[in-house]
């Protein structure tokens, strides 16, 4: 398994209450519900590599 970076997030406790109602209802922890949301953002946006190790931005230019 990859190690994953530590470090610390400052919420508003209002938003963190909110996180942790739908973490309880998607069955996840607070901290994976966050990472789920941040690689669901970032893939959403082609800001992920995708499987093949390509950048959304290059798969198009390749497709030209």
């Amino acid at each position: 398994m990859a190690s994953k970076k530590s470090f610390p997030l400052r919420l508003d406790p209002i938003l963190y209450q909110a996180l942790e109602r739908w973490a309880a209802d998607e069955f996840r922890s607070v901290n994976g519900h966050i990472e789920y949301l941040l690689r669901e953002a970032l893939r959403r946006e082609g800001r992920l590599p995708s499987p093949h190790g390509l950048r959304r931005e290059e798969e198009e230019k390749d497709a030209d």
